[in-house]
């Protein structure tokens, strides 16, 4: 179950990367190499994790549990994501990227984050750190991913700031970064 739902979830991040850059349609390419840093520190946290486990056990716990649960969470960030991507429609890019006739989305699951594609994403390789049942593994895999990925929303607000000005200022006042009441 284990290799599944670790598979079903990297391919659904290739399908992504794949699919949904992009390409000629964006008016302004912003990215400043943020998906390359991206894909590099996935592979290196991925990789530092599962070596981490092999070689350096340190388990969170005796039971299988906890790892079943850390597929859950997996699963739950999977959701998530695939939920913002297809709230946002053709406007959801991996690279940051202002589309043609681009409109600012603020409903839905936009109306509490601003960024629930990467707290999915956050979520899942939380998730990941958590089914390796190492306490090193998680904070190796936590801490690469959520400092990359708070890099890479810098960027974007950048971005959405210079395209959307005021508009988007006053949404972010409204709401949280990537957790709902609280950040």
């Amino acid at each position: 179950m284990f290799i599944v739902i670790w598979s079903l979830w990297f391919l659904s991040e290739i399908f992504l990367n794949r699919l949904l850059r992009s390409g000629k349609q964006g008016r302004e390419n912003q990215d400043k190499g943020s998906l390359r840093i991206i894909w590099i520190t996935i592979a290196a946290a991925n990789t530092l994790g599962v070596l981490f486990a092999v070689y350096f056990p340190f388990p969170m716990s005796h039971s299988l549990t906890l790892p079943l649960n850390g597929l859950a969470i997996i699963v739950c960030g999977m959701i998530i994501r695939f939920a913002s991507v297809w709230s946002l429609g053709r406007y959801f890019t991996v690279d940051v990227t202002i589309r043609n006739n681009h409109k600012l989305k603020t409903d839905g699951i936009y109306k509490r984050v601003r960024h629930p594609s990467y707290t999915g994403s956050i979520l899942s390789f939380i998730g990941f750190g958590i089914s390796l049942n190492n306490w090193i593994s998680l904070g190796v895999v936590a801490i690469l991913v959520i400092f990359t990925m708070l890099y890479r929303i810098r960027i974007e607000e950048q971005l959405l700031t210079k395209q959307f000005g005021k508009e988007y200022l006053d949404y972010k006042k409204k709401t949280n970064r990537l957790i709902p009441l609280f950040y």
